[in-house]
């Protein structure tokens, strides 16, 4: 497909979204499981964008909060909800198993952003986009391209989903069509980027310990592949918790000594192991799909219940890298 005619075919999308935002009084915006900041802010500023607009409408977004992620915003509480009159906007999520929240099959008008690769088709009308950096970066085109308004706040949340999923532009797909837009972001709304980079990237120095430890005891075969189990008693010694000790998997994207690496946690609440998956060569996401996951080519996640299934994703993993070097080393 054309630039140009993608353009067009997303143009008429934007025009069908708004006009669904616009017919509902009741809107509940999900995203999935175990999210991180894309996913939240993604949440966050379609809410506040909507209301903006719609200031009568009630709009609700839905999931299971994460105090890590408290200053991007507050997640709303739902018990009953409005399954045949309301709308649901699905967020960063690509397979019903994975939408936290809410069950989809509850819903008959649904829509989903994503910018993950395609899974499964939730409705009719659907908008994504894998070459952007984050679901951030499209609501910024929906909003630009739609009478949805935009607020120096609002676009100070899309900025910290459009970083954080992109870390600051070091992951792909990332191009330059998405630092033009944040410098639009950045100089239309006065954007304080050391203070949002703060509020992103600060950490007590119990976490930093933390990732001390990781280090030393990260796993790596010899076919590239590193990985932990940080138990919780270890995270719990460094006053740190789960949550923020299987996010730090970011902080080891420039290690030369391995290719894929898994950070794994204990959910004690669902009483399951929590797997963060990267990647700098071979793609992970359908192994991940495997393993009750799924996501990017190089950045995935995955959930397990016991450590036979553990140790089969571990083996998988190991066997994904050797086979990608032993291709690689014959080219």
């Amino acid at each position: 497909m054309s630039i140009e005619k993608s353009k067009k075919v997303n143009k008429e999308i934007y025009k069908k979204i708004y006009a669904e935002i616009k017919k509902y009084n009741t809107i509940y915006l999900v995203r999935h499981i175990g999210p991180d900041p894309d996913a939240v802010a993604s949440q966050i500023a379609l809410k506040d964008s909507i209301l903006e607009t719609f200031p009568t409408k009630k709009v609700y977004a839905v999931g299971s909060s994460v105090s890590k992620f408290k200053y991007i915003g507050k997640l709303d509480k739902v018990n009953n909800f409005d399954y045949n009159k309301s709308l649901v906007i699905t967020l960063d999520v690509p397979n019903m198993s994975r939408v936290d929240g809410l069950d989809l099959n509850n819903f008959k008008n649904i829509i989903k952003i994503d910018h993950h690769p395609f899974v499964e088709k939730f409705n009719d009308l659907e908008y994504i986009d894998e070459e952007a950096c984050s679901t951030c970066e499209m609501l910024v085109d929906l909003i630009n391209n739609t009478k949805l308004k935009m607020t120096s706040h609002i676009a100070k949340t899309l900025f910290i989903g459009i970083i954080s999923d992109s870390n600051r532009f070091l992951f792909n797909p990332c191009t330059d069509r998405v630092l033009f837009k944040v410098a639009d972001l950045v100089k239309k709304y006065k954007l304080n980027m050391q203070s949002i980079y703060e509020e992103i990237y600060s950490r007590p120095m119990s976490e930093v310990r933390l990732m001390g430890y990781i280090a030393s005891n990260l796993k790596v075969t010899k076919n590239k592949f590193a990985y932990i189990i940080l138990e919780n008693d270890i995270v719990s010694s460094f006053n740190a918790d789960a949550s923020s000790a299987s996010n730090m998997v970011n902080e080891f994207n420039n290690i030369e000594d391995f290719i894929v690496w898994m950070f794994v946690s204990k959910d004690q609440k669902n009483d399951l192991f929590k797997i963060n998956l990267r990647s700098r060569g071979p793609i992970i996401n359908e192994l991940a799909t495997k393993y009750n996951g799924g996501g990017h080519k190089f950045s995935s996640g995955a959930r397990v219940k016991t450590k036979e299934e553990l140790n089969d994703i571990i083996y998988d993993l190991d066997q994904l890298c050797y086979e990608y070097l032993k291709e690689k080393n014959k080219n």
